[in-house]
């Protein structure tokens, strides 16, 4: 991943929605306290981040149009996006598997670095934890409240004595990477920090630095049980580095290093395999016990910042700078069994179902693509919005679907559930 000081932000520089403000601005139509959006009122026909379209001096079919034309996608590899075309599979647009339930404007999800989007997960239908600035938000769709749950902005030092953890703590913890998994919060910072939190405990259960290197970005977090049913959790860091630790105890339990930072990490549902992939258009498929690498993945163009397995543990899916997602079958890696190609830019967020039926990736703004697997990934619904994606979450459960969009004025939470009969 790019070094901090010169890229962050930088995809965003330009890329608000600075047309629709101005114009939304003089009709004096917009202020501070914009209402949300629900499902009556989309609808009827109302926008689903309630922009005026009627008072603005554009249509949404001509800003879209403009947004396809001018985005600028980000390549550490020149031209890697035009280079794919041929080999993506041709998919059905058109399909309704999650519909628009709400839209959530009084909680404001951020992006900390333009090439790291996992900053938003799921933990119920109801139940949904977000990066907004310092803080991780919980926001309940239930009762419509957001409640903070770990503020580093200031001095954060950890409440409980575990070997490696260190009780000065940090302070100002720039957040880069974040997981929350049932009660467990692990969130990853930009100098190699991690938090350990337990949601149903005060203070912070564990603080550690990864390592001393200058280049320490935490780019991913990945909570998972393992096959004895214990919680660890994985980090993939910029110093080349993946480490895996024992959530009980707070101990590093495996550390493999690679020839390259590490972007993302997703572990086979059986335990056993690791997917890597980062600042190398070639991913790889690693023995998870050992680290050593088992075959190489090849295919993309430019550098992966996405990865997520099928609850099967045959197929696998990673994301690219490319445009594409590339999904694997590990029976056969010579070559991957589709390529799904995005409108604007980079894959940076993929996630399946738990029951497998659909997978979703995100573009870095305005689209989320959801696939339905069964169909071999033909068909699709395209959600289409304004504005930074800050991630993206199915619940546990499937029943529901969180977009986190930044934006100056329309930033928000977007909420979708899934439909029972889908034809």
């Amino acid at each position: 991943m790019e070094g901090v000081h010169d890229d962050v932000g930088g995809e965003f520089r330009g890329r608000e929605l600075a047309s629709l403000e101005s114009d939304a601005h003089e009709s004096d139509y917009v202020n501070s306290e914009l209402d949300d959006t629900t499902d009556a009122q989309a609808s009827r026909g109302q926008d689903i981040q309630g922009i005026p379209w009627d008072r603005l001096s554009i249509t949404r079919e001509k800003y879209r149009q403009t947004r396809l034309e001018q985005y600028k996608n980000y390549e550490n590899i020149p031209h890697s996006g035009e280079g794919t075309g041929k080999d993506c599979n041709i998919t059905e647009k058109g399909s309704l598997y999650y519909e628009f339930q709400c839209n959530t404007r009084s909680v404001k999800p951020t992006i900390l670095h333009f090439q790291l989007r996992n900053l938003l997960w799921a933990t119920s239908k109801h139940d949904v934890y977000f990066m907004s600035h310092f803080s991780v938000i919980h926001w309940s769709s239930l009762s419509c409240e957001a409640s903070e749950v770990l503020n580093v902005s200031g001095h954060v030092t950890p409440s409980e004595k575990h070997p490696g953890s260190l009780l000065e703590g940090f302070t100002q913890t720039q957040v880069s990477s974040l997981a929350v998994k049932d009660k467990l919060l692990v969130a990853g910072g930009f100098q190699g920090e991690l938090i350990c939190k337990h949601l149903d405990q005060p203070g912070v259960s564990f603080c550690s630095r990864t390592t001393d290197d200058d280049n320490a970005i935490t780019n991913a977090i990945e909570i998972y049980d393992n096959p004895s049913g214990a919680a660890h959790f994985t980090a993939s860091s910029n110093d080349c580095g993946v480490r895996d630790f024992d959530m009980e105890t707070f101990q590093l339990s495996k550390h493999f290093r690679f020839p390259w930072p590490a972007n993302h990490t997703s572990l086979s549902p059986d335990g056993k395999l690791l997917v890597i992939v980062g600042d190398n258009p070639d991913g790889m498929l690693v023995d998870s016990e050992t680290g050593k690498t088992l075959t190489p993945l090849c295919g993309h163009l430019d550098f992966s910042f996405a990865s997520a397995w099928h609850p099967d543990g045959v197929t696998f899916a990673t994301g690219n700078q490319d445009k594409t997602c590339r999904v694997w079958d590990v029976r056969n890696l010579s070559r991957s069994v589709a390529v799904l190609k995005g409108n604007l830019g980079a894959i940076r967020s993929i996630r399946y179902t738990s029951d497998g039926q659909y997978m979703m990736m995100a573009e870095p703004v305005d689209f989320v693509h959801v696939y339905d697997v069964k169909s071999g990934y033909e068909k699709e619904q395209e959600i289409d919005f304004f504005g930074e994606i800050s991630g993206i979450s199915f619940s546990p459960d499937t029943e529901s679907l969180f977009i986190g969009v930044r934006d100056l004025t329309y930033g928000c939470l977007l909420e979708y559930g899934r439909q029972k009969c889908v034809a």
